[in-house]
């Protein structure tokens, strides 16, 4: 049965086909995100120990830098030494770090705690390569999408709830928010080690008759495989995407809510956007996502972009009426369940021998781009104000042409490099000898 003559993927055909090992890691993904308070509350968390605003932002700097170097990194240790190896290392690294933030966080001690969080950021990043290149490897290649789609929706639910119960804790002691957050990245990295398998990627089988590579020779084949990554206009085509469509995505949690009190509407109306926003994605995601597979890559991601530009431009209308807001809010949303799945899961679509380094480098430009969309979003807000919506609008689509035309064109060498085609013949992917 060719893949055209398969029946439609549904969400409990999805469900019947995880296994169980993939449960484990997405109720990981879970748990950990239900306490990842660090980059949310760091900065009131820090004024309200009597730190100066420019410290706490300092620091909050110092985290997002942390979580660009901990992905790439992440992504080069999923490479050498596995999946399961690079998850318990990064949480059981990470839970301490973020446990003791409380006791550094003292006016004498910024620049002990300033190194604290960059490294509390490198490691708390770092197990997401090897959750998205252990979540592709033991999931049927069918479902990878809906895969993907699976773990998009752990990390909604957890960002959604870990709030209210960061709220619960604050009233408590505000020291206890971190205590609690390295209590479950270290409940993560037991769960990692007793539950996930000792998995090891078909590139890191060794060859029978091959002789044990040299650190010269391991050093040589990273470079050779990102050289090769860096030559792949369409991939760099997918990952300028990325940072275009992230920096547009945050402006919704960053600078909207600039947008709606300078309007005059009251603060409850963006607690009700984020509400709303969180439980459609939430519930319906995995269910689009079974519709989106039945279409090519290229156009989920071109026209969900179409529908979050349309959003976004529907923010600018807001003096108007706050209707358009949670109008824009629903659109913006719809576009990212359209493309999201797909955008995330492109990286898994690459050989097993570089696809920790693409999953990590894709998480990176995002987690880049999540640093740098909020400093851009406020000066150009205060600059343009309804025009900023148009701007974002436009950014936003100019990511969608790009991400079209850089996993199309990933998809025309697949069919051209088929093995079961006899007219062609594979390219030469993945990391050289």
């Amino acid at each position: 049965m060719t893949d055209d003559d398969k029946p439609p993927i549904g969400v409990l055909d999805t469900l019947r086909a995880t296994p169980t090992t993939v449960r484990y890691l997405l109720g990981g993904v879970l748990v950990n995100q239900l306490g990842a308070f660090v980059q949310t509350f760091l900065v009131l968390y820090l004024t309200h120990r009597g730190m100066s605003g420019g410290t706490a932002g300092l620091a909050l700097a110092a985290y997002s830098l942390g979580t660009v170097f901990g992905t790439v990194l992440g992504g080069e240790i999923t490479h050498r030494l596995g999946a399961r190896t690079t998850i318990v290392a990064a949480m059981a690294g990470s839970a301490p770090l973020v446990a003791v933030l409380p006791l550094l966080a003292r006016p004498g001690r910024v620049p002990v705690l300033l190194a604290a969080i960059a490294l509390a950021g490198l490691f708390a990043q770092a197990y997401r390569p090897a959750a998205s290149v252990l979540l592709s490897d033991l999931m049927p290649e069918r479902y990878q999408v809906m895969a993907f789609s699976m773990m998009r929706i752990a990390l909604n639910t957890g960002a959604a709830l870990a709030p209210l119960i960061a709220a619960a804790v604050i009233l408590l002691d505000w020291d206890l928010l971190f205590w609690l957050d390295g209590a479950t990245t270290l409940v993560y990295a037991l769960l990692a080690y007793r539950l996930l398998p000792r998995h090891a990627a078909p590139e890191q089988a060794p060859e029978p008759a091959a002789a044990p590579r040299t650190r010269a020779e391991r050093r040589s084949g990273g470079r050779a495989a990102y050289g090769l990554m860096l030559r792949d206009r369409a991939y760099l085509a997918y990952l300028a995407a990325v940072v275009l469509g992230t920096v547009a995505y945050v402006q919704s949690s960053i600078s909207l809510p600039l947008e709606i009190v300078h309007d005059g509407y009251p603060t409850w109306l963006y607690s009700a956007v984020l509400t709303a926003s969180s439980l459609v994605l939430i519930t319906c995601e995995l269910k689009i996502t079974a519709y989106i597979t039945r279409i090519p890559t290229h156009l989920a991601v071109g026209v969900g972009h179409l529908v979050n530009s349309v959003g976004l431009a529907a923010y600018g209308l807001a003096a108007h009426s706050g209707a358009f807001v949670l109008f824009g809010a629903v659109l913006a949303v719809s576009g990212l369940m359209i493309a999201g799945p797909s955008m995330f899961a492109h990286p898994a679509t690459f050989p097993a021998g570089s696809k920790a380094r693409y999953l990590a480098t894709m998480q990176a430009a995002a987690g880049l781009a999540s640093a740098v969309g909020p400093l851009f979003g406020v000066w150009a807000w205060t600059h343009l104000h309804a025009g900023f919506w148009v701007l974002m609008a436009l950014v936003n689509g100019l990511a969608g042409v790009l991400a079209l035309l850089g996993t199309k064109h990933r998809a025309d060498r697949a069919d051209r490099t088929d093995p079961a085609r006899p007219d062609t013949a594979p390219e030469p992917v993945g990391e050289t000898a």
